[in-house]
Protein backbone atom coordinates (compact mmCIF):
# COMPACT_ATOMS: atom_id res chain seq x y z
CA UNK A 1 0.00 0.00 0.00
CA UNK A 2 2.78 2.39 0.78
CA UNK A 3 4.68 4.18 -1.94
CA UNK A 4 2.02 4.39 -4.63
CA UNK A 5 -0.90 6.68 -5.28
CA UNK A 6 -4.12 5.06 -4.03
CA UNK A 7 -6.99 4.38 -6.38
CA UNK A 8 -9.93 6.73 -5.60
CA UNK A 9 -12.36 3.81 -5.15
CA UNK A 10 -9.96 1.34 -3.51
CA UNK A 11 -11.26 1.89 0.00
CA UNK A 12 -7.91 2.84 1.46
CA UNK A 13 -5.21 5.40 1.19
CA UNK A 14 -1.88 5.50 2.90
CA UNK A 15 1.26 7.51 3.17
CA UNK A 16 4.41 6.93 5.10
CA UNK A 17 5.84 9.70 7.20
CA UNK A 18 9.22 9.77 8.84
CA UNK A 19 7.55 9.40 12.23
CA UNK A 20 5.39 6.46 11.23
CA UNK A 21 2.58 5.07 9.13
CA UNK A 22 -0.84 6.67 8.68
CA UNK A 23 -3.68 4.73 6.99
CA UNK A 24 -7.17 5.97 6.17
CA UNK A 25 -9.74 3.26 5.37
CA UNK A 26 -13.20 3.85 3.92
CA UNK A 27 -15.92 1.77 2.19
CA UNK A 28 -16.00 1.51 -1.58
CA UNK A 29 -18.29 4.12 -3.13
CA UNK A 30 -19.85 2.82 -6.35
CA UNK A 31 -22.21 5.76 -6.90
CA UNK A 32 -20.50 9.09 -7.50
CA UNK A 33 -22.35 12.40 -7.03
CA UNK A 34 -22.64 12.72 -10.82
CA UNK A 35 -23.93 9.12 -10.98
CA UNK A 36 -26.59 10.03 -8.42
CA UNK A 37 -27.78 12.93 -10.63
CA UNK A 38 -27.91 10.68 -13.70
CA UNK A 39 -29.76 7.91 -11.84
CA UNK A 40 -32.39 10.25 -10.39
CA UNK A 41 -32.83 11.92 -13.80
CA UNK A 42 -33.25 8.56 -15.56
CA UNK A 43 -35.72 7.40 -12.91
CA UNK A 44 -37.75 10.62 -13.27
CA UNK A 45 -37.77 10.19 -17.06
CA UNK A 46 -38.97 6.58 -16.79
CA UNK A 47 -41.73 7.60 -14.39
CA UNK A 48 -42.77 10.49 -16.67
CA UNK A 49 -42.84 8.47 -19.89
CA UNK A 50 -46.07 6.52 -19.23
CA UNK A 51 -47.72 9.68 -17.93
CA UNK A 52 -47.16 11.43 -21.28
CA UNK A 53 -50.21 9.62 -22.67
CA UNK A 54 -52.33 11.07 -19.89
CA UNK A 55 -51.32 14.72 -20.38
CA UNK A 56 -54.46 16.85 -20.63
CA UNK A 57 -56.66 14.38 -18.76
CA UNK A 58 -57.75 14.34 -15.15
CA UNK A 59 -56.08 10.91 -14.67
CA UNK A 60 -52.62 12.51 -14.69
CA UNK A 61 -53.46 14.20 -11.38
CA UNK A 62 -54.34 10.81 -9.87
CA UNK A 63 -51.03 9.24 -10.94
CA UNK A 64 -48.71 12.22 -10.38
CA UNK A 65 -48.63 11.98 -6.54
CA UNK A 66 -47.66 8.29 -6.72
CA UNK A 67 -44.88 9.03 -9.19
CA UNK A 68 -43.62 11.87 -6.97
CA UNK A 69 -43.67 9.66 -3.86
CA UNK A 70 -41.81 6.91 -5.76
CA UNK A 71 -39.13 9.31 -6.96
CA UNK A 72 -38.84 10.81 -3.46
CA UNK A 73 -38.46 7.32 -1.97
CA UNK A 74 -35.63 6.46 -4.36
CA UNK A 75 -33.97 9.81 -3.58
CA UNK A 76 -34.18 9.25 0.20
CA UNK A 77 -32.98 5.64 -0.05
CA UNK A 78 -29.91 6.62 -2.07
CA UNK A 79 -29.11 9.54 0.26
CA UNK A 80 -29.45 7.29 3.31
CA UNK A 81 -27.15 4.71 1.72
CA UNK A 82 -24.68 7.47 0.82
CA UNK A 83 -24.40 8.57 4.44
CA UNK A 84 -23.11 5.10 5.28
CA UNK A 85 -20.15 5.83 3.04
CA UNK A 86 -19.03 8.58 5.41
CA UNK A 87 -17.69 5.85 7.69
CA UNK A 88 -13.91 5.73 7.88
CA UNK A 89 -11.13 4.46 10.10
CA UNK A 90 -7.73 6.03 10.65
CA UNK A 91 -4.69 4.15 11.89
CA UNK A 92 -1.44 5.72 13.09
CA UNK A 93 1.61 3.61 13.79
CA UNK A 94 4.91 4.74 15.26
CA UNK A 95 7.65 2.85 17.11
CA UNK A 96 5.96 3.34 20.49
CA UNK A 97 2.24 3.70 19.69
CA UNK A 98 -0.49 2.34 17.46
CA UNK A 99 -3.83 4.16 17.46
CA UNK A 100 -7.11 3.62 15.60
CA UNK A 101 -9.97 6.11 15.35
CA UNK A 102 -13.30 5.04 13.87
CA UNK A 103 -15.77 7.66 12.68
CA UNK A 104 -19.28 6.61 11.64
CA UNK A 105 -22.21 8.89 10.86
CA UNK A 106 -24.59 9.24 13.79
CA UNK A 107 -22.19 7.55 16.23
CA UNK A 108 -19.61 8.77 18.68
CA UNK A 109 -15.98 8.60 17.63
CA UNK A 110 -14.26 5.44 18.87
CA UNK A 111 -10.58 5.42 19.86
CA UNK A 112 -8.15 2.63 20.62
CA UNK A 113 -4.43 2.70 21.21
CA UNK A 114 -1.69 0.40 22.43
CA UNK A 115 2.04 -0.22 22.37
CA UNK A 116 2.84 -1.99 19.05
CA UNK A 117 5.21 -4.34 20.82
CA UNK A 118 2.26 -5.92 22.65
CA UNK A 119 -0.26 -5.80 19.78
CA UNK A 120 -1.38 -9.03 18.16
CA UNK A 121 -2.80 -8.78 14.66
CA UNK A 122 -5.04 -11.64 13.59
CA UNK A 123 -6.62 -12.50 10.25
CA UNK A 124 -9.35 -15.16 10.52
CA UNK A 125 -9.87 -16.61 7.05
CA UNK A 126 -12.89 -18.57 8.28
CA UNK A 127 -14.91 -18.68 11.47
CA UNK A 128 -15.24 -14.92 11.90
CA UNK A 129 -18.33 -12.86 11.15
CA UNK A 130 -16.88 -12.14 7.68
CA UNK A 131 -14.23 -13.67 5.43
CA UNK A 132 -10.70 -12.56 6.34
CA UNK A 133 -11.85 -10.97 9.60
CA UNK A 134 -9.06 -8.64 10.74
CA UNK A 135 -8.60 -7.83 14.43
CA UNK A 136 -6.02 -6.01 16.53
CA UNK A 137 -5.56 -7.06 20.15
CA UNK A 138 -3.74 -4.96 22.71
CA UNK A 139 -4.21 -2.40 25.41
CA UNK A 140 -6.76 -4.67 27.07
CA UNK A 141 -9.14 -4.70 24.07
CA UNK A 142 -9.71 -6.41 20.75
CA UNK A 143 -10.95 -4.30 17.85
CA UNK A 144 -11.97 -5.13 14.31
CA UNK A 145 -10.33 -3.21 11.51
CA UNK A 146 -11.64 -2.59 7.99
CA UNK A 147 -14.75 -4.76 8.25
CA UNK A 148 -16.21 -2.79 5.31
CA UNK A 149 -13.26 -3.63 3.02
CA UNK A 150 -13.29 -6.58 0.63
CA UNK A 151 -11.66 -9.85 1.83
CA UNK A 152 -8.72 -9.23 -0.52
CA UNK A 153 -8.21 -5.70 0.81
CA UNK A 154 -8.29 -6.99 4.41
CA UNK A 155 -5.67 -9.63 3.54
CA UNK A 156 -3.42 -6.97 1.96
CA UNK A 157 -3.95 -4.72 4.98
CA UNK A 158 -3.01 -7.61 7.28
CA UNK A 159 0.26 -8.20 5.40
CA UNK A 160 1.12 -4.50 5.45
CA UNK A 161 0.28 -4.02 9.13
CA UNK A 162 2.02 -7.23 10.18
CA UNK A 163 5.25 -6.14 8.49
CA UNK A 164 5.01 -2.56 9.80
CA UNK A 165 4.13 -3.57 13.37
CA UNK A 166 6.98 -6.08 13.42
CA UNK A 167 9.40 -3.45 12.14
CA UNK A 168 8.19 -0.71 14.51
CA UNK A 169 8.13 -2.99 17.55
CA UNK A 170 11.59 -4.35 16.76
CA UNK A 171 10.35 -7.92 16.23
CA UNK A 172 11.48 -8.40 12.66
Amino acid sequence: MTGRAPDESSGASSFQEEAGLHLVLWPHRSLTPWGFVIFIGATAAMLALPMMALIGTAAVWGILPFAAVSLGGVWLALRSNGRGGELHEELWLSHDRIAVTRRAPGEDEQHWEANPYWVRIKLSAEGGPIENYLTLEGGGRTIELGAFLSPEERAALYRTLNAEISAKAGRG
